[in-house]
């Protein structure tokens, strides 16, 4: 008999929304896993991935961790009889440690918060933080400089096969 817990679904992407642009604009410190609080509406477009993360930041007042800027589009069919409010701030789900350490990190110049991504852990929706720097000019150049570099090197090891 087998057993159906061992079996893999196969190669399934539990990504909802990435913040690519974050990865660009800043070194990364430190990164957390935070839970989501959600409304149903924004849950199923969230399945529906209807999600974006960009020009998103993470907000600690009162001990409490908010995500600010986030958009979730809502479905058309999805809860007629309640507003969605489709950038409202919602409440990451921290421990008091973490949140007291993203507090203090934030507070020192230069430092902040951001999102990298939303995805699924098992039925539940989590978010990526990362304590960030921001990159200088040459950063930027050099990091695009490194895609380049290793798109080309992709190629000739195509080419070459």
């Amino acid at each position: 008999m087998a057993n159906k817990k061992g079996k893999s679904k196969g190669p399934s992407s539990n990504v909802i929304a990435q913040n690519k642009k974050a990865r660009f604009e800043y070194h990364i410190q430190e990164t957390f896993e935070a839970g989501l609080s959600l409304s149903g509406w924004e849950v199923k477009s969230l399945r529906a991935g209807k999600a974006q993360l960009t020009d998103t930041y993470i907000l600690v007042k009162n001990g409490e961790a908010w995500l600010l800027g986030s958009h979730i589009t809502p479905l058309n069919t999805a809860s007629t009889h309640e507003l969605a409010d489709p950038t409202r701030t919602r409440k990451l789900l921290l421990h008091r440690k973490e949140i007291a350490k993203i507090f203090s990190r934030t507070q020192d110049k230069g430092h902040t918060c951001v999102p990298l991504k939303l995805y699924w852990k098992n039925n539940l929706v989590k978010c990526e933080l990362a304590l960030v720097t921001g990159k200088k000019l040459h950063d930027k150049r050099a990091t695009e400089k490194d895609r380049d570099w290793n798109r080309q090197k992709a190629r000739i090891m195509r080419e070459n096969k």
